[in-house]
């Protein structure tokens, strides 16, 4: 039966990469499989059976599935997937917003005449995502972004979920509060020293009792959620706000010297420059994520002068990031390192036209762009900086155009 106003998908594939593994690969089909050795990137529903995560690292992954079976990452096999995934989803509705190369908002509000309700809709895109990707989806139908997105958490795996207007706060407030967006272990925990469990404990509360307990902003963003007010759209077309790479280390990263780490911020900074550069895109502040042994985390940043996409700006910004968290690496250990260049300029990369006074970052940034005319028609192994010949670049993740 149609229901006026869910009309918003979240689609959201299955343990994509592994599922991805276990599609090309039919002995893997049913069986634990782990994707990627020494961190977890991803785990066969069959292996989360047994408390595997992503982002564990592979001993202790190992320990809880002794018998899981681990493959090497193939990334070009999980963007081809990913591609023709969401060929289907475009298929669907010209309404499609993007969240990563596994899920998407899907807005099929008048489309009732033409292809029917939101529930069919969505079997229908389950059907063909399996019929002619080979891979599990999930459909979460609801009347907000966040609502439909829950709804798909709640059907996983490989199902259909919908949630009717008039049934929206009986579906949520049941639910953990870690379902709220936002809510990660410390907000949570923070909660919890007051006896909130639920979304209905936090609808309980005022706004300002909220803000008092976890701060303004998430107080108020708790608030709306938790009576399921978001009047966010799908959206199309939006261009990235920043653009960033990451790589995880696991435990050999307590062992890395400094100038191996510096190997990693190189590589990072290239990939993230080189993207930026071929999508047009300037940047002036660099954010840098670290992410420590006793699993801890921490955030710092710089802001440039100018926007800019020239690697040898940025990496020097990248550089003192880390040189200033050094001591805290070496006292908490290194699993994680991570960095985004953020306020994203939106009119576009125009250095070349600098002053003369900058005639350094023009010749650095042309440089640049001469590289990249060469990776473009020989491939990105084609040249590399000297600081990172013989060494591990490490994974470049599938990613969504920028």
């Amino acid at each position: 039966m149609f229901v006026s106003g869910a009309t918003i998908l979240h689609a959201d594939l299955d343990s994509f990469y592994a599922s991805v593994e276990q599609r090309d690969d039919p002995s893997l089909r049913g069986r634990p499989v782990l994707v990627g050795g020494g961190v977890v990137l991803a785990a066969s529903y069959e292996a989360k059976a047994y408390g595997v995560r992503t982002a564990m690292g592979g001993r202790q992954a190992r320990a809880l599935c002794p018998h899981a079976i681990v493959v090497p990452p193939r990334m070009s096999a999980y963007s081809q997937a990913s591609e023709a995934v969401f060929e289907v989803f475009r298929d669907t509705t010209p309404i499609v917003e993007p969240l990563s190369v596994d899920e998407a908002f899907l807005d099929v509000s008048g489309l009732r005449r033409v292809s029917g309700t939101p529930v069919q809709i969505g079997a229908r895109l389950r059907d063909r995502v399996r019929d002619e990707v080979g891979l599990p989806i999930t459909v979460g139908i609801a009347r907000t972004k966040f609502l439909a997105k829950v709804a798909s958490q709640e059907a996983k795996p490989d199902g259909l979920l919908l949630v009717p207007p008039d049934r929206e706060l009986a579906f949520l407030h049941p639910l953990p509060v870690r379902r709220l967006w936002g809510v990660g272990a410390k907000t949570a925990d923070k909660l919890r020293v007051h006896g909130i469990e639920t979304v209905a404990d936090v609808a309980e509360l005022s706004e300002p009792m909220l803000g008092s307990m976890v701060g303004g902003a998430m107080g108020r963003q708790l608030f709306a959620l938790s009576h399921n007010v978001d009047r966010r759209r799908v959206v199309t077309g939006q261009r990235r706000r920043s653009v960033g790479a990451q790589r995880a280390l696991g435990r050999s990263g307590n062992s890395m010297t400094a100038d191996e780490v510096d190997a990693v911020v190189v590589n990072l900074i290239d990939r993230i420059t080189r993207r930026m550069r071929k999508a047009d895109r300037t940047g002036r502040t660099v954010v840098l994520r670290l992410r420590f042994d006793d699993f801890g985390r921490v955030t710092r940043s710089h802001t440039m002068p100018r926007a800019t996409a020239s690697t040898d700006a940025i990496l020097g910004a990248a550089r003192r990031l880390v040189a200033a968290a050094e001591p805290l690496i070496t006292e908490r250990g290194l699993t994680l390192i991570g960095f985004a260049v953020r306020n994203i300029d939106r009119e576009g990369a125009q250095q070349l036209e600098l002053p003369l006074a900058d005639a350094e970052a023009r010749d650095s940034l042309t440089i640049d762009l001469a590289i990249d005319k060469v990776r473009g028609r020989y491939g990105t192994a084609a040249l590399t900086r000297g600081v990172l010949v013989g060494r591990d670049p490490g994974l470049e993740m599938p990613m969504l155009p920028d």
